[in-house]
């Protein structure tokens, strides 16, 4: 069965009426799960309306009713999260443990919001200077927008819209197309907790959706969480409008091991750096550089890396789930083959790994190199993926 995604415009959930469609699919196998309708130019433009009109109201609205709203938000977030966690695995291939917690470091940020009474306090100076005294109000800014990411369509949609309105502010929501069904699922939740009309828009797209975001006038803020490239245009194309704009962007991480750290540990912990979530997270360790006798632990650590076994989503044994898509995958594999190709040694190689039944998926088991050089593509390029480079 095909879920056609809803966007939630001025207050009611619609297909949409564009032409332009996408496919939402399932990372194990690459099977359609779901079809996006591309909000169109109008549809882009009501929504903005809606939630400038809105923010006349919503910033007049006492800070302590505004948190009743997040109160009642994270209690519902609570009840469905394993609603939520299963959603968002199947749409991300991440495993249920994974996906759970992605929901619930989202949920942590619904509670901080429950708090905004006390964040929202100004400051008084009594004689700053002879005869002056100062004081600060935190006043909300107007329409904000959010651009998140697929690897995290839980917690970072979370991490942006309660504390925004919660501020009194009203936001506009342009999830990845890539898993839009859990950022649908915590609007519809949000909704249910009493949020009033035009306060949250969902618009789901492409870049023309962006474009129309960074560029109108009425949105005073972009917050983005994605790629190095994509975040770099968002910033100068913000900024260039006047928004206020933070862009977190990609890393290539690395860890520096010392011959008298603990050996389990760093081995455990390496393990779960690389391979978790599928290596696809900005926190991901790609890159370890062992020093002094340190370098002696290379091969217990491959051991403990041949040992981890990538699976579906709802396989209580498997460590983690495929990349995002088929251009996840063969970016990942390219990375492998130069590494290769430049004199690195490849201890793994999960290139050909695949699941059974499921071999059409984005599947990459994890891989290893040794005697890598800061020249080589594996240490320079953000990898990813499950692929560990000592």
């Amino acid at each position: 069965m095909i879920t056609q995604v809803k966007h939630y415009i001025d207050g009611e959930f619609t297909h949409g009426s564009g032409e332009r469609n996408i496919d939402v699919t399932n990372p194990a196998n690459n099977s359609v799960i779901a079809k996006i309708n591309c909000a169109t130019t109008a549809e882009v433009e009501l929504a903005i309306h809606s939630a400038k009109e809105a923010f006349k109201t919503w910033k007049e609205v006492p800070v302590s009713e505004r948190a009743r709203v997040m109160l009642r938000y994270q209690h519902l977030l609570k009840e469905h999260h394993d609603e939520l966690a299963t959603i968002l695995a199947q749409e991300t291939g991440k495993t249920f443990e994974d996906a759970k917690g992605d929901v619930w470091r989202g949920i942590e940020v619904a509670e901080h919001a429950c708090n905004v009474a006390s964040l929202m306090m100004g400051e008084t100076v009594e004689n700053v200077a002879r005869n002056i005294d100062t004081y600060s109000y935190t006043q909300p800014l107007g329409v904000c927008a959010g651009i998140t990411p697929f690897n995290f369509p839980a917690m970072i949609p979370l991490w942006m819209f309660p504390l925004s309105i919660a501020c009194g502010n009203t936001f506009i929501l342009k999830p990845s197309e890539q898993d839009p069904m859990t950022p649908q699922r915590l609007v519809e939740l949000f909704v249910e907790a009493g949020a009033p009309k035009g306060v949250l828009q969902l618009i789901h797209g492409d870049k023309t959706v962006v474009d129309m975001l960074l560029t109108d006038p009425a949105i005073k803020a972009i917050s983005f969480v994605g790629s190095v490239g994509v975040g770099q245009y968002i910033y100068k194309t913000g900024t260039d409008n006047l928004k206020r704009v933070q862009a977190f962007a990609g890393a290539k991480n690395h860890c520096v091991i010392m011959p008298d750290a603990n050996k389990q540990q760093v081995i455990n912990n390496m393990v779960g750096a690389s391979v978790g979530a599928a290596g696809q997270r900005c926190m991901a360790i790609s890159v370890a550089v062992f020093v002094g006798k340190a370098k002696e632990w290379i091969p217990e650590l491959k051991e403990a890396l041949a040992k981890v076994r990538p699976g579906l989503w709802n396989d209580k044994d498997a460590a983690y789930g495929p990349v995002i898509s088929p251009a996840a995958k063969a970016r990942v594999l390219k990375l492998i083959a130069q590494g290769k190709a430049e004199g690195a040694e490849c201890l793994l190689d999960g290139s050909d790994f695949t699941v059974a039944g499921y071999e059409s998926g984005n599947w990459v088991g994890p891989t290893m190199f040794t005697n890598v050089t800061t020249e080589m593509s594996i240490y320079k390029e953000e990898i990813f993926g499950p692929v560990l480079c000592c």
